[in-house]
């Protein structure tokens, strides 16, 4: 049987968790591919808000098998305080969660440099949610750093050790001290508590679960402008976000990627710095993020806002080879009259282009927008597809037609019952 693919075609914060956790019972397993607590995938079920950061968000269905992948970058501390969280609320995971041993480990000393690099970078700040991500994803590339695997280690101690030296002596080329002390009995705790957990190569558990028929859905975070390589550079996170990084990030083979599901919003947002040619810096962008509740979830920070941004969307597209699209937040445009999207790029140099000029161009581009009627409904008491507005089918019409691929869901409100399939 497949691998299916999720991930985000924006900025990240499109809805991933939601979807996941709402596609999950067809599947056997759901495996995390990239990423590490600078994702915050929300899922609202039975009036609870619950956040994920690094469990995968099939972790509310008992039968389905969670995987955290190799890809990932795991912070011991904030996973255990996230499971501690599923325990309070009745979640039972002991038995269906696992994670791999080569998954890399993201140290105090990591979440310190993370600090100290961006301190450093003053008005060009990438906007890191300073989590320790990107040294993380350095020491891999760099193959200094510590995976899971390594705790297992009689020697592990004094390899934290080695890597905290390294990490002091870069805190002072830049004349700073890392200042981890008081962070490290809550450290070293928090490994003791992993050691606990099913530590496991999941690369085998993954290939097993396909040898036997099983079907397995590749969550992805944060989303493809934010690819390390195809993205925003370097306004971006540290992992491959697109499609073919669930290839490397949990040890599967191409071969066995059939679906793979593109989620995007109604509208754009966009969190920490970068280009963001939509963007609205009115009234209509803060309606918006007041309407979408557009805060971060890991950072609490005001995400921006603009419309929807088609030449981008075409990018992600080509380049995840998505086969079925999920619009999110459509409940978010009920109160506007009228619709707008980006169709077009104007360049500097006066062409109108329909595809995403290198990051250092787009900071140059000025939007070429249609507009649309809105649908002026209340859809979050919409409970099936073919109740929809005709305004809205209008606009879902329309992307189909721009896009080139369909649109299987469409969300009505953040509760997984608010999910409409066409």
């Amino acid at each position: 049987m497949p691998v299916d693919v999720l991930v985000g075609l924006q900025w990240g914060d499109e809805g991933k968790g939601k979807i996941v956790d709402v596609l999950a019972p067809t599947y056997e397993a759901v495996a995390r591919f990239q990423g590490g607590p600078n994702a915050g995938h929300t899922l609202t079920f039975d009036g609870i808000k619950h956040v994920l950061h690094q469990v995968p968000s099939g972790i509310f269905h008992p039968h389905i098998l969670n995987i955290v992948g190799n890809g990932v970058v795991l912070d011991p501390v904030v996973f255990r305080q996230e499971l501690q969280k599923l325990t309070d609320r009745g979640v039972d995971w002991s038995k269906n969660l696992y994670i791999s041993k080569k998954a890399q480990l993201i140290l105090p000393s990591h979440r310190a440099l993370d600090r100290i690099s961006e301190e450093a970078r003053g008005n060009t700040k990438i906007g890191s949610t300073l989590k320790g991500i990107g040294p993380t994803y350095s020491d891999k590339i760099g193959r200094v750093g510590l995976r899971v695997g390594h705790i297992l280690l009689p020697d592990f101690e004094q390899r934290y050790k080695e890597a905290v030296a390294q990490h002091a002596a870069i805190a002072a080329h830049n004349h700073k001290e890392l200042e981890i002390e008081s962070l490290e009995a809550d450290f070293f705790s928090a490994v003791e508590f992993l050691r606990t957990l099913q530590l496991t190569d999941t690369e085998y558990l993954l290939n097993d679960l396909l040898a036997k028929g099983k079907r397995i859905l590749a969550e992805g975070a944060q989303g493809s402008l934010l690819d390390i390589d195809f993205g925003s550079y370097p306004y971006v996170t540290s992992s491959s976000t697109i499609a073919a990084g669930a290839c490397t990030g949990l040890g599967i083979a191409p071969r066995h990627i059939d679906k793979v599901y593109g989620i995007t919003k109604a509208y754009c947002t966009r969190v920490g710095s970068g280009p963001f040619p939509t963007e609205l810096h009115d009234e209509v962008g803060e309606q918006i993020r007041q309407a979408g509740r557009e805060f971060g979830s890991t950072t609490g920070r005001p995400r921006r806002t603009g419309w929807i941004d088609l030449p981008a969307l075409r990018y992600a597209i080509m380049l995840n080879g998505v086969t079925e699209l999920h619009l999110m937040k459509a409940d978010v445009l009920d109160a506007f009259t009228e619709i707008r999207a980006c169709t077009h790029y104007r360049t500097a140099t006066g062409e109108s282009t329909p595809q995403l000029p290198d990051p250092g161009e787009l900071t140059t581009v000025t939007p070429e927008y249609i507009t649309l009627p809105g649908w002026n409904t209340d859809l979050t008491q919409i409970t099936d597809a073919a109740q929809l507005p005709a305004n809205l089918i209008a606009y879902l019409d329309f992307l189909e037609r721009e896009l080139q691929v369909p649109i299987r869901i469409v969300s009505v409100g953040p509760d997984r019952i608010s999910t409409l399939h066409r």
